[in-house]
C-alpha cells in the first residue's frame, strides 16, 4: 500500500512542490505506555471524521498530498494499526503537519481498547 501511494504522489504532485515524503507505521506494541502488557487490542475509527481531517491538513501551506489507512477490528501484538503518509514542500512544511495529524489521528478519530 505505502510503496502504491509513494508512486502516485510522485507521478500526480507538481516536481516543484514534492520535496519530501514521510511516512508513519503504527504497530501495536506488547507493552503499554505504562509499561503495562498488551495482548492485543479492538481498534474502530470514524472515517468521516478522518477523511475531514485529512482534508483539513492536506489543505496546509507547502503540503501537497496526504493519504491514511486506519486498521479497524481486534489487532495482535505486531499489527498495523495506521499507515500516514504526508508529502509536501520542504522538511519545515512537512514535519509539523506530519506530527500534528498523527496526534490527532490517535486523540481524535481512532478509539482503542486494550486487552
Amino acid at each position: 500500500m505505502v510503496e502504491q501511494w509513494i508512486k502516485e504522489i510522485k507521478k500526480e504532485c507538481p516536481p516543484d512542490m514534492l520535496g519530501m515524503i514521510l511516512v508513519h507505521n503504527g504497530i501495536v506494541r506488547a507493552t503499554s505506555k505504562k509499561g503495562e502488557h498488551v495482548g492485543a487490542m479492538r481498534l474502530s475509527y470514524d472515517q468521516a471524521a478522518l477523511d475531514e481531517v485529512v482534508s483539513r491538513f492536506a489543505g496546509m501551506e507547502g503540503i501537497v498530498d496526504i493519504r491514511a489507512w486506519i486498521n479497524e477490528g481486534l489487532l495482535k501484538v505486531g499489527d498495523d494499526i495506521m499507515y500516514v503518509c504526508v508529502a509536501g514542500r520542504f522538511r519545515k512544511d512537512v514535519l509539523p503537519v506530519f506530527q500534528e495529524l498523527i496526534t490527532t489521528i490517535k486523540t481524535e478519530i481512532v478509539r482503542e481498547e486494550e486487552l
